[in-house]
């Protein structure tokens, strides 16, 4: 049995790389990684906008797990083709469906939920158990021979205190969720658990050596206590006197490399230049069952690669070999109803026609109501024509304004005009007016120049002189520095050559929001690796390695500038 674990960094983003771009269905994608049990993080989307193609693949039986707030973040999931005998939202036991679950639906005994036996947090302040639930980050199912817990875990990306206290008490939640079972965890852990699981873990570890005064023991010690998350990770893995193993490293103890996230945007994963924050932990017990465990860096689609685990289907004994499958409790009564075969938009059951539309709209007051449904006006009414011409001019007047209310009229008025025509609609206008002629004549729109002084900047200065050049030539022909300007003016910008390495840069555009988004720049084409030159400010000269990127940095338009002075 294989269970493999991925952060696909959205569930949107996997079809847009091959092999998933050439499969179809949701249902071919999860037989194309070819595993029984199916873990993802950062789902990345909401329940309402799940196709049932994603949400009830067949044959698997699917689980999520979405934020309460934010919508297109965090998110878990699993599809599993053994179906378990219970499942649950949360760590905490606070989240529950309708109608709630019963105690022999839950997967822990009541003294095992922090609600019950609750959480002590770090200094004074009490765990808030219904926050650190509220993000879409654990998934937790029961197939009898263990509890497999499907976890995303906070990331580092910010130094904000809530956001570090939040990351440290649900750490603290999911190491202390007892279950006196055999467990299996997987997912996105978002922290190393050694200094090999990163790929400046030497360079690291030779500044803290020098800081701690050349003392190794002192420097390692200085690494766990630079995160939290990685002195938590530690301590609760075995080798820090923790009940979890983690076995992937266990197969490949001296392993370098085995990377499971690379930063895309600095193209990273070409050079494995990367970290090891995705793992499959079980506890001692399951040691027996474990056939093998590793990495899939060959795997494309998103910034991590899955990580799996092979059981073995059977295991001798002296009373005859014990087989996985009956370890397994395959023979549920029903799919536990967090599954999403029960929702009501993919189970079948018939809805009410009125849950198919919004609100009704509010009943218009008759005729003979005696509050009035608008201001009386005592001006009367414009033709047609003239508010069609006011309506056509700004749509935004319509709905803000009050229509005025027509005087009523009198017997005689009204019998002398059903003779004439039949009366029009309420509000409706007649189709002549479609036709009439505006009684002013429409003025000509003016363009303004702009008074953006930015404009004056040095290449519109620099095509002026080019201009300049250019009528300086029709006077003498025998200048051809002015065409020399213009024809490297039009010529797509050559490649600046680094510094370091004397090799052609590449370009590239900014995409991060403010004042220099779409611009282009040229850096270093070589990748980056450990000890690449990030600058002065944050890589020390001693440690830059030269065989990877240098801080080559340059603006488009400082070298098409460079290159048209050479010409003028």
């Amino acid at each position: 049995m294989r269970i493999l674990t991925w952060n696909i960094n959205g569930i949107r983003t996997i079809p847009q790389y091959h092999p998933w771009n050439t499969l179809k269905t949701q249902e071919a994608i999860l037989d194309h990684l070819d595993a029984d049990i199916i873990c993802f993080q950062e789902m990345k989307t909401s329940r309402q906008n799940l196709s049932k193609d994603i949400a009830t693949p067949e044959p698997y039986t699917a689980f999520f797990s979405f934020p309460a707030k934010k919508t297109g973040y965090s998110g878990v999931a699993i599809y599993t083709r053994i179906v378990p005998c219970k499942a649950e939202e949360g760590l905490t036991g606070l989240l529950d469906i309708k109608p709630p679950l019963t105690h022999e639906e839950r997967i822990s005994p009541p003294a095992s939920y922090p609600c019950h036996s609750p959480v002590e947090a770090e200094g004074d302040n009490e765990l808030d158990l219904k926050d650190l639930d509220s993000e879409g980050r654990t998934l937790v199912l029961d197939f009898g021979m263990f509890v497999l817990i499907n976890v995303y875990c906070p990331n580092d990306g910010t130094d904000a205190e809530d956001r570090i206290k939040y990351k440290m008490d649900f750490h603290r939640l999911l190491s202390e969720r007892s279950e006196q079972r055999e467990v299996i965890v997987v997912g996105d852990l978002n922290a190393c658990a050694s200094l090999i699981d990163h790929c400046e873990g030497e360079i690291m570890l030779k500044k803290l050596k020098i800081k701690g005064g050349g003392d190794m023991a002192v420097a390692e010690e200085a690494f766990w206590a630079e995160k939290e998350g990685r002195n938590w990770l530690r301590e609760w893995l075995a080798e820090g006197g923790g009940p979890m193993v983690d076995v992937v490293r266990r197969q490949w103890p001296d392993r370098k490399g085995m990377f499971t996230c690379w930063n895309t945007k600095i193209s990273a994963r070409a050079s494995n230049y990367g970290t090891r924050i995705d793992y499959i932990l079980v506890t001692p017990g399951l040691l027996p069952w474990v056939k093998t465990a590793d990495i899939q860096p060959h795997v494309k689609g998103s910034d991590h690669c899955p990580v799996m685990l092979d059981l073995y289907d059977e295991l001798p004994d002296s009373e005859g070999p014990r087989l996985l499958q009956h370890m397994l409790t395959t023979n549920a009564v029903q799919v536990p109803r967090l599954s999403s075969k029960y929702w009501d938009e993919f189970s079948g059951k018939q809805r009410s026609l009125d849950t198919f539309f919004g609100q009704k709209a509010p009943t218009r007051k008759t005729a003979g109501s005696t509050q009035p449904s608008s201001p009386l006006s005592l001006s009367p009414s414009p033709p047609p024509s003239s508010q069609l011409s006011s309506q056509a001019s700004s749509s935004k007047s319509i709905g803000s304004q009050p229509i005025p209310v027509k005087r009523k009229q009198t017997q005689s008025q009204v019998s002398s005009s059903s003779k004439k025509a039949k009366p029009d609609p309420e509000g409706q206008t007649k189709l002549s007016s479609f036709f009439s002629k505006p009684k002013e004549p429409t003025k000509p729109i003016v363009v303004q120049d702009s008074d953006d002084d930015n404009i004056d900047d040095e290449d519109y200065r620099l095509a002026v002189r080019l201009s300049l050049s250019a009528d300086t030539k029709t006077a003498s022909p025998s200048s051809s520095k002015s065409h020399n300007a213009w024809k490297a003016l039009l010529a797509p910008i050559q490649p600046p050559r680094c510094l370091v390495h004397n090799e052609p840069t590449k370009e590239l555009t900014v995409t991060k929001p403010g004042a220099n988004k779409g611009k282009n720049f040229f850096i270093c084409s070589r990748p980056v690796g450990p000890g690449y030159d990030k600058g002065k400010a944050e890589r020390d000269r001693e440690d830059v390695d030269p065989r990877y990127k240098c801080n080559f940095f340059k603006w488009s338009s400082e070298v098409k500038r460079e290159a048209l002075r050479k010409e003028v």
